[in-house]
């Protein structure tokens, strides 16, 4: 039987400094095994390489690689460690959506939509899940145009939250949960959302960074 995925290591502190967190402290603060390091490290490396013709992600933020996109992608398996099926809408670069298929790799059922309208990023979604063998698909569309039912429906930096919703209701309507990622502003976001939906939802605070928050969502409903 596949092991089970690496999970964050709950001792580990809540947000650590960008500087002191390098490859081998994203390894204990997940347990990831020597094979999802490589193919973590296969990520960063594409992401290198293709960043300069296609801007996928700021240059400061590759830099911070192991802190920003991996240990911030990959803190969303502490929260539903039993999903199997995800889709992570606006799927961008590959954050969360590409490092999840990286700690569910071998396990039977795991499946992680990539849904990205840009074609151009789609292109690059295709290469690392082909060369990685992911157990991943890339959707070349808009998430709301999508019929696919999944465990957990995610989004890093998509849109502001009024739009996300939009995005994300028939993802929870089929049964997902949602795990919004955000920053400083989610509370004023949270609050012009109530205006026009009507939710049940927590949150959570981020691993990775200080004044991030994870909105993790059930019940949604457009007023």
């Amino acid at each position: 039987m596949p092991a089970a995925p690496a999970l964050l290591n709950p001792v580990a502190a809540a947000s650590p400094a960008v500087g002191a967190f390098d490859a081998a402290a994203f390894q204990a603060a997940t347990s990831a095994t020597p094979a999802q390091m490589a193919d973590l490290e296969a990520l960063r490396a594409a992401l290198a390489q293709r960043n300069a013709h296609m801007n996928l992600v700021g240059p400061t933020a590759l830099a911070e690689f192991w802190l920003r996109h991996a240990y911030d992608s990959a803190q969303l398996l502490q929260l539903e460690p039993e999903a199997m099926r995800w889709a992570d809408l606006g799927a961008g670069a590959g954050f969360p959506g590409v490092v999840l298929a990286i700690f569910l790799k071998g396990r039977n059922g795991a499946m992680v939509h990539l849904i990205e309208s840009m074609t151009k990023r789609c292109r690059f979604l295709e290469e690392v899940v082909t060369a990685l063998a992911l157990p991943a698909v890339v959707h070349n569309a808009r998430a709301e145009d999508l019929d696919i039912s999944v465990d957990v429906v995610a989004a890093r930096a998509c849109a502001p939250l009024v739009r996300l919703f939009g995005y994300a209701q028939p993802y929870l309507r089929r049964g997902a949960v949602g795990l919004f990622m955000k920053g400083q502003d989610v509370v004023a976001e949270l609050e012009a959302a109530a205006k026009s939906w009507r939710f049940e939802a927590e949150l959570v605070d981020s691993r990775s960074h200080t004044e991030g928050r994870i909105i993790r969502m059930r019940k949604l409903k457009h007023v």
